[in-house]
């Protein structure tokens, strides 16, 4: 309110001392930075908490910098230290002005009259404080000052350049060179008016006024009829020559002696007659570049001819190119233009784009719309070489300080909406399910489709009128061009149900080739398809999860091992380079799984011991996973119990001991639900690279790894720690503890003879179930698997399932573990060489 009240002497003495402006503007400008300012920001909250989000541990809040050192311009010495000052106060922060020499005494009076105000009001002594002599010498010296925290550099360029290269933050203004066009569906009268308005304001003086107005030729004339009515002068060619001249100075920069000057006065200077009232000075344009379409800081514009709206922006762009990039620009057009209006905005680059207002006083903000901040300081973003492209306000004048607390991101339990078990539950679970169904496509194997499986398949779909087809070549370890293959099949046949029949190879490749039916765009991007991911739900490639869908995707397996019936995994092949890629998506999970445990009957031992150790591996790696939550824990418990009870009786006893069979069937279900949700670990990451390069079937590469990895995991002091929110410290050794208790090898021993215990019950089994201990066992020769050592280390460390391990692996400690894994020597590298804490310290 004091500096309100001094806002009429405060103008009149800015233009006593610097000579420039209209004292009636001036005190508008007071009035503006006092009124609006307070009106804008009275209730803002500058300190203290500023959000607080409690359930999400989140909370920020405002410190303020510290000592702010304003430069002020010689053009607005008093409205400018207004500004500033009142925005420093509000924000808790000191404040330094340096004037300029040609406005010392007005700016300095302004700051008096704040510092006593303030300290009326309770503010400390000293909040503000001011050069009494300034020179460009002190100015440099404020703003290297290592106390000065921010210096705002209002001023010209030289000044501005200095604060950005003074060490300390800055936050400057650009030049201005607004364009203002004005299209043939414009209201001519109002942009004329809006444009003088502007233009006369301070005697041009604001930095966001009109410098060229760009016509259409269709209201070219009308323009310029009605700028001659409102007592413009339009220049002749020779007056054009001559006010150039006495505009700009050669560095094409405005000339001071015309700053803020009116256009009469500027006439009388270059010596061109004209009427004494006079109100702004027209030249016409023709190329963008020249004196009159660059900023002049006075009443005077050049005026562009151009035959139409695109050419207009065009012409533009152009001129802010010479100067003025990042300002402000404006547009006169209807305003049920919004395609042009959106064209332009598009098209020019700057900060403020300012439609069907007066750009001086639009640029400043909340006069022509509420909702562009009032600011006597207008930054140009990186257009202009700023820091800032917006109204400086008082958030810019803030440190903020974000309080982040521990908090475990939202978990879930995803899996098929329905799963059909118990024995002989196939042909009641499809009838049941299809009826109303067209066509339905069966992706299988050959062994399989030879036996007649898919063919009984096939019978139940007949009986509820569901017509099919049969794509029985999936390979082992299924390839891109197995799923091409059977995506051929699909596209000719057009079904609407695609059923997977078979172990985890049918299923991996129908998963994919179901996608691919359902989003032909993702067909060429297998790189994105198989890209690794640190979480799911923030993977840089997401697959659609609410699209309309063609097909529904039902899997039935008739093994016992990979689970993927429940998951969102499917493993694809690169014969190019022999890889194997973990696609994962929840967007891969079927529809529905027929767990039916008569198809698990005839499979031979070597199958059954191979996928029931693979089923044992999913349920304790799950267990173990740095995602394991206890919806999933209780799952992989069951599966483990299962598998350690019927595995080998399976084995043992085949078809003829079905609950045996059937157990283990629905062990691996249960385990894939687990491992859908929870995710595995570096086991798999070596078993999958395992299969790529040596063809070790996935159970048995599993099988073979567990015991090592399980003793690698397991150390309470492992070398990286798993970086998830919900694992809180090593737990691995606990869990592995708690899963030998579970299956009765745990009992009353020490931890680490507990999980020593765990890993050699494993190798036990592995020997009933005639399962190699090694590697090399398994046939691999040395020579070859040396020769891979590295390569295989390093790509299981960038496997999908490394990320959720319990223990971040090294890609040297990965190298440590295959070499275990190779020789069979259970513990010897991994524990000896790389980890200590498994020691017993008594």
């Amino acid at each position: 309110m004091a500096l309100s009240m001094q806002r009429i002497p405060l103008a009149k003495m800015a233009c006593e001392e610097t000579g420039m402006g209209v004292v009636e503007d001036k005190v508008i400008k007071n009035n503006f930075a006092c009124e609006y300012i307070l009106n804008k920001y009275r209730y803002t909250k500058t300190c203290g908490i500023m959000s607080q989000d409690r359930p999400n541990g989140n909370t920020v809040l405002a410190e303020p910098l510290g000592v702010v050192a304003a430069i002020i311009p010689t053009t607005n010495p008093t409205s400018t230290a207004i500004f500033k000052i009142l925005l420093c106060l509000k924000t808790r922060n000191g404040i330094f002005l340096s004037p300029h020499p040609r406005a010392k005494k007005c700016t300095c009076y302004t700051a008096e009259l704040c510092l006593r105000a303030a300290v009326a009001a309770g503010a400390p002594a000293n909040i503000v404080g001011w050069i009494d002599e300034p020179s460009v010498a002190l100015s440099q010296r404020l703003m290297a000052h290592k106390h000065v925290s921010l210096i705002l550099a209002t001023g010209g360029p030289s000044m501005v350049k200095a604060a950005y290269q003074s060490g300390n933050p800055a936050i400057g203004v650009g030049a201005g060179n607004c364009p203002s066009v004005i299209d043939e569906t414009a209201d001519v009268e109002m942009a004329v008016a809006s444009v003088i308005t502007s233009k006369t304001f301070d005697n041009g003086m604001i930095c966001a006024s009109e410098q060229t107005i760009v016509v259409v030729d269709a209201v070219y004339d009308q323009v310029q009829q009605e700028l001659r009515k409102r007592g413009c002068h339009i220049c002749t060619p020779e007056e054009k020559k001559k006010l150039a001249a006495v505009i700009l100075l050669p560095s094409k920069t405005p000339n001071p002696k015309v700053v803020g000057q009116s256009a009469a006065k500027i006439l009388e200077m270059a010596g061109v007659k004209s009427h004494r009232d006079t109100r702004v000075i027209i030249a016409e344009c023709t190329t963008p570049g020249e004196p009159f379409s660059l900023e002049k800081l006075c009443p005077s514009l050049g005026m562009f001819r151009v035959a139409s709206f695109h050419d207009a922006v065009d012409t533009a762009v152009a001129c802010l190119e010479h100067v003025g990039l990042g300002h402000t620009a404006a547009l006169y057009t209807h305003p049920q233009n919004t395609d042009r209006i959106d064209h332009f905005a598009h098209k020019v680059p700057t900060g403020r784009i300012l439609v069907n207002c007066p750009s001086a006083q639009g640029g400043i903000g909340d006069i022509y719309n509420f909702c562009l901040a009032p600011s006597l300081t207008l930054g140009c973003g990186s257009w202009g070489g700023n820091a800032v492209s917006e109204n400086l306000g008082p958030r810019h004048l803030l440190n903020y300080k974000t309080v982040a607390e521990r908090r475990e991101n939202m978990l879930w339990l995803q899996q098929p909406k329905r799963v059909y078990f118990k024995y002989g539950c196939t042909h009641t679970a499809l009838t049941s399910e299809l009826r109303g169904k067209k066509r339905a496509l069966i992706v299988t194997d050959k062994p399989l489709h030879d036996l007649g499986f898919s063919q009984r398949i096939q019978q139940s779909l007949k009986s509820v009128g569901v017509e099919s087809e049969v794509f029985y070549d999936v390979e082992p370890d299924p390839s891109f061009d197995t799923v091409f293959a059977g995506l051929k099949a699909i596209r000719l046949f057009q079904p609407d149900v695609i059923i997977a029949l078979g172990g985890g190879s049918p299923m991996d490749a129908a998963k994919i080739m179901w996608l691919f039916y359902e989003f032909p765009d993702y067909e060429g991007k297998l790189d994105q398809l198989c890209a690794r991911f640190l979480d799911i739900r923030k993977r840089i490639y997401q697959l659609p999860t609410n699209a309309s869908r063609k097909a529904q995707l039902i899997c039935i397996p008739t093994s016992s091992g990979t689970g993927s019936e429940v998951t969102p995994f499917a493993v694809i092949t690169d014969k190019k380079d022999q890889v194997k890629y973990p696609i994962t998506d929840y967007a891969l999970t079927p529809d529905m799984a027929i767990c039916d445990p008569q198809l698990t009957l005839t499979m031979p031992r070597s199958m059954v011991s191979a996928t029931g150790l693979d089923v044992l591996t999913h349920a304790i790696e799950s267990y173990v996973s740095t995602l394991a939550t206890p919806f999933t824990m209780s799952y992989s418990k069951q599966a483990i119990e299962m598998t350690c009870k019927y595995l080998e009786r399976s084995y043992v006893n085949g078809g003829k001991d079905q609950e045996a069979r059937e157990n283990m069937h629905y062990a691996a279900t249960i385990a894939g639900i687990a491992f859908a949700n929870a995710f595995l670990g570096v086991c798999h990451s070596v078993a999958h690279k395992l299969g790529s390069a040596f063809h070790i079937p996935h159970g048995i590469a599993n099988a073979i790894m567990l015991p090592h990895v399980i003793l690698y995991n397991s150390s309470t002091a492992p070398t990286k720690y798993a970086p998830c929110p919900q694992y809180t410290h090593a737990m691995s050794q606990e869990r592995y503890c708690e899963i030998a208790d579970l299956i009765g090898v745990g009992q009353g021993k020490k931890p680490t003879e507990k999980v020593m215990a765990l890993a050699q019950h494993i190798d036990t089994m592995k020997t009933a179930l005639n399962v190699p201990l090694s590697i090399q066992a398994w046939g691999v020769p040395e020579g070859q698997f040396l020769a891979k050592l590295d390569e295989l280390a390093e790509l299981a460390f960038d496997d999908q399932c490394t990320g959720t391990n319990p223990r971040y692996p090294l890609i040297a400690e990965i190298k440590e573990l295959l070499l275990d894994g190779y020789y069979g020597t259970l513990g010897k590298r991994t524990l000896n060489t790389l980890d200590h804490s498994f020691v017993d310290p008594q």
